[in-house]
């Protein structure tokens, strides 16, 4: 049997994130992000998205496209263990895996089937850079693909962050209001690595074209700058 599977690029995810950081670590933790799917030329006919109006949740299939190695190796360091403990690699969502390919679940918030672009997506809450290569689109169906009562393992053995976001009026009137709720919501996850949470350190990444500068001590993220 063939090593190797033949795989396409059948679009492209436009985010905030010009970069990693700041990133949600997991899909649906910032519903607010808003984001669109954007497909590639020959991938543009609107017939392969014909009933895909009645789901209100999709899966993405993307690549890592940041993090693609010639080797893999058995065991990563999930940020969530704070980059100090060592995990097998198929119990982790590292990008750093044989086959660099990722899994998100998104709100589908609306279907442009006429845009410039061809069909677009318009969804909420996606967990991507911008401009990661998208490999498959499949519907969410939740009376499968939800489990309440499934275990989450050493996952939830620690809790994502939740901070409290002090952010001057001065500086949240650069921010365009569609983006605010977002980025609150983004800085309230604490977009820190778990490996490096300096108390008093200035932090900064880029979202929507902006860099934000930020430092964190007692539970309390406040904003610095916006530029």
């Amino acid at each position: 049997m063939p090593k190797t599977v033949p795989m396409q690029i059948i679009a492209r995810i436009h985010t905030d994130f010009s970069s990693k950081f700041g990133v949600p670590r997991q899909s649906g933790l910032v519903e607010a992000l808003k984001a669109t799917v954007v497909f590639e030329p020959e991938f543009r006919n609107p017939e392969a998205l014909r009933g895909l109006e009645g789901f209100s949740h999709i899966w993405l299939i993307w690549q890592f496209s940041e993090a693609l190695r010639e080797e893999w190796l058995p065991t990563v360091r999930p940020p969530r263990l704070g980059g100090n403990v060592r995990m097998g690699v198929f119990a982790t969502r590292s990008p750093f895996r044989p086959n660099p390919i990722g899994l998100s679940s998104v709100r589908l918030e609306q279907i442009d089937l006429h845009s410039a672009q061809g069909p677009v997506l318009h969804v909420l809450g996606a967990d991507l850079m911008d401009g990661t290569p998208i490999l498959d689109i499949k519907p969410y169906l939740a009376y499968t693909d939800s489990h309440p009562a499934a275990s989450g393992g050493f996952a939830l053995q620690t809790k994502e962050g939740s901070l409290q976001v002090e952010f001057p009026s001065q500086l949240l009137q650069q921010v365009p209001p569609e983006q605010r709720e977002a980025l609150v919501a983004v800085l309230a996850q604490d977009p820190r690595p778990g490996y490096q949470q300096q108390p008093g350190r200035v932090y900064g990444f880029s979202f929507g074209g902006l860099e934000i500068r930020f430092v964190v001590e007692d539970g309390r993220l406040l904003v610095q700058e916006v530029s």
